[in-house]
């Protein structure tokens, strides 16, 4: 089967350090990076959370009680929807634009309307809690001098304990600007 989200490292990976822009169609809107072990983690709890509400779900079935079952199995289908949103988040790009993935929101930005994007050093929050520690965090402007809230940080549930991995994510963003910012 395969597993699109792991194509983002293997052009790297494969010696081909001078593919910048490493998919075949840059009409689809990818993830640049790998999600990291914090982010798959939490994910993977709260589906393990999801088999027990579930499978107690079906126990309560059984018992008849299907009002209480269908409440219970309501509850599981919303912790799984939480863990597969949990994944989707992140920044995604293609030719069309930019992609920042919320839990709650998405923020669409097309190439047109930025003019930078850039590495910076900045406080930033630290496995997105309010503890704000010194980082470095990928920064985009639209025309006019607004900024959206940092793309990535290498304190972030994808990045933490990888810097090189923060490194050639915040790379790749800025080429796909550069490319299509210009064309």
């Amino acid at each position: 089967m395969p597993l699109p989200f792991l194509t983002a490292d293997r052009a790297f990976e494969a010696g081909a350090d001078d593919i910048a822009l490493p998919y075949d169609d840059h009409d689809l809107w990818r993830r640049p990076y790998r999600p990291g072990p914090y982010r798959v983690g939490a994910a993977a709890l709260l589906l393990l959370l999801a088999s027990f509400v579930l499978l107690s779900a079906m126990i309560i079935a059984f018992a008849a009680q299907t009002g209480s079952a269908l409440i219970v199995f309501g509850f599981g289908a919303v912790v799984v929807a939480c863990a597969l949103r949990i994944l989707r988040l992140g920044v995604w790009v293609s030719r069309a634009g930019l992609r920042r993935v919320g839990f709650l929101s998405t923020v669409t930005v097309p190439w047109s309307q930025t003019s930078n994007i850039r590495t910076v050093q900045q406080p930033v929050r630290w496995l997105g809690l309010p503890r704000t520690v010194q980082g470095q965090a990928l920064v985009m402007e639209r025309h006019g001098g607004t900024q959206l809230p940092p793309l990535l940080t290498d304190h972030s549930a994808d990045f933490l304990s990888r810097v090189e991995a923060f490194d050639r994510a915040a790379d790749t963003i800025e080429v796909w600007g550069d490319e299509y910012r210009t064309s």
